[in-house]
């Protein structure tokens, strides 16, 4: 973590409605929503939550070293020497707190959001592989990773768009690396102002992949889900700034990308008076992709840019991958004005991101993906190409998370019904729900299917993964989805570690694969 101080007064300015108790003239070492990372001179926020309510750690806290308790409620006791700030609402405060604090980092790094349903962490990543292979420095936090300076390490955490605390921090560790350009993952959550996460971030551009049904189980109608992702546009001001620091200010007039072939691409350009850009692969658009070929090994495709064409080759696999590395040039080329000719020719060095389309080689006759595909749509994407490069069996693994939108769990059994040979339900991150309970509201949409003779309900994850590695003949898919990259199932009573690559290579090893080990 990055280590900073700053005066109370640089956070109580910060926060326009507020009871004080207790004023202390202290330096403020650290703010975390968490009582069991708080450290001596932190700033602790209290937040209520669906299962637990931050106010009750206060006392924890206190006794870790909180020198100030942000807080929504009237509290039973006030120590006389901890500074208590009482705020109409402690998680939405928590984003201009948190933006002070660090500096408001986001004022001087170009700031670049990518949101949708799917795609946005692939194109979060390319973003800032494609600046940095143009010679900026670029770092980019998203569900899967943060790069900040030449490091790149996992995201811990089990959120798309982390809280407003970690975000400021690490733009702020950005900085300190000296980049110039920092690209946001951010999600519906995110973009909420129930949330707040991203509500001080100062974006410069903004760019939207697709928005499908996903997550209603948070905002409870599409129209709202779409309403708060269209706030990433409604940032974005009309007017130029300033950003950079020394010889490396420049002038940024703030601008949106969006895909074409989305229906809800014109609602979000409508929610912005800055400039919107448009990608496509099925219409004409200010970039648009024709002539598309797609192997097990990328696509080769030629891009219409401003009226001129290039050929264009990626090496990431999958038919929507020349939609996301679109998205990811067009944005690229407004934002920096570089020739596109130029940009184009980095495209082959783009490199897939961990948990999306990753192909598992231990020497089997037969492919095994792992992608973190959850959607009916991000299903209805993945699986006609899957179908198409398979010559004998396509077999999928999948669940469903638990406490989310359960109207999708048919939807998904009906799809992967509908293009695999076998089906194989097993957890994914049932949660507070019954495992076998969930897998059998998706079983329901698996028409056609016969339980224990194609479809198989295997709670045991690992066990899962195993029939389905079994199942497979020479010429077989076998796609694992909907964990990825991350690193947990989350279960009521507990959490286990998990790596959806590696247990994959561990089954293919039990057996007999044993490519690249001795």
């Amino acid at each position: 973590m990055c280590q900073m101080e700053q005066h109370i007064t640089r956070i109580l300015d910060a926060l326009p409605e507020k009871v004080i108790r207790n004023y202390r003239d202290c330096t403020i070492t650290g703010l975390s929503y968490d009582s069991r990372h708080i450290s001596t001179g932190y700033a602790y926020f209290a937040l209520p939550g669906l299962h637990t309510d931050g106010h009750a750690f206060i006392d924890d806290a206190i006794q870790r070293g909180a020198a100030c308790i942000i807080h929504e409620h009237e509290l039973l006791q006030y120590h006389e020497q901890v500074m208590y700030v009482q705020v109409p609402n402690s998680r939405t405060a928590m984003s201009p707190a948190a933006a002070a604090f660090w500096g408001h980092p986001s004022r001087t790094l170009i700031t670049i959001g990518v949101t949708g349903t799917e795609g946005k962490s692939t194109v979060t990543a390319l973003i800032a592989e494609l600046l940095n292979l143009a010679g900026y420095k670029a770092g980019f936090i998203s569900t899967v990773a943060y790069k900040i300076g030449t490091e790149t390490l996992p995201n811990p955490e089990h959120q798309t768009t982390p809280e407003a605390t970690t975000i400021h921090e690490k733009l702020h560790a950005m900085l300190e690396n000296n980049m110039e350009y920092a690209v946001l993952e951010s999600s519906s959550h995110g973009l909420s102002k129930i949330m707040n996460r991203l509500g001080d971030v100062d974006f410069d551009a903004g760019l939207l992949t697709n928005i499908r049904h996903e997550h209603l189980e948070f905002h409870k109608t599409w129209e709202n889900y779409r309403n708060d992702k269209a706030n990433l546009f409604r940032a974005l001001t009309a007017s130029a700034k300033s950003k950079g620091t020394g010889n490396k200010t420049r002038t940024i007039t703030p601008f949106g990308v969006v895909c074409k072939d989305d229906p809800s691409s014109t609602y979000v350009a409508q929610c912005t008076s800055s400039p919107v850009y448009t990608y496509s692969v099925k219409t004409t658009a200010d970039c648009y992709a024709t002539n598309c070929k797609t192997d097990s090994a990328g696509s080769t495709f030629v891009i219409t840019l401003d009226g001129t064409s290039y050929p264009a080759r990626i090496h990431l696999p999958g038919a929507f991958n020349i939609e996301n590395a679109l998205g990811a040039l067009l944005l690229v080329q407004r934002l920096t004005g570089d020739d596109p000719e130029r940009l184009i020719s980095l495209l082959p060095q783009l490199t897939p991101i961990t948990g999306r389309m990753t192909r598992i080689d231990m020497g089997q006759p037969f492919e095994v993906i792992v992608d973190y595909a959850h959607t009916p749509s991000s299903f209805e994407a993945i699986f006609p190409s899957l179908r198409e490069q398979t010559k004998t069996r396509l077999i999928c693994v999948f669940g469903s998370g638990g406490e989310r939108d359960t109207l999708k769990r048919p939807e998904q059994g009906a799809i992967a019904a509908k293009y695999c040979d076998y089906v194989i339900l097993s957890d994914e991150d049932p949660r507070g729900e019954d495992p076998m309970t969930l897998l059998m509201d998706i079983a329901k949409g698996c028409t056609g299917k016969t339980k224990d003779k194609d479809l198989f309900l295997i709670p045991d994850r690992a066990q899962g993964i195993r029939k389905a590695l079994e199942l497979a003949v020479p010429g077989s898919t076998v796609a694992l989805l909907g964990k990825g990259h991350e690193n947990t199932i989350i279960y009521n009573d507990r959490v286990i570690p998990w790596n959806e690559i590696e247990e994959a290579k561990q089954a293919l090893i039990e057996l007999g694969y044993t490519k690249g080990r001795t």
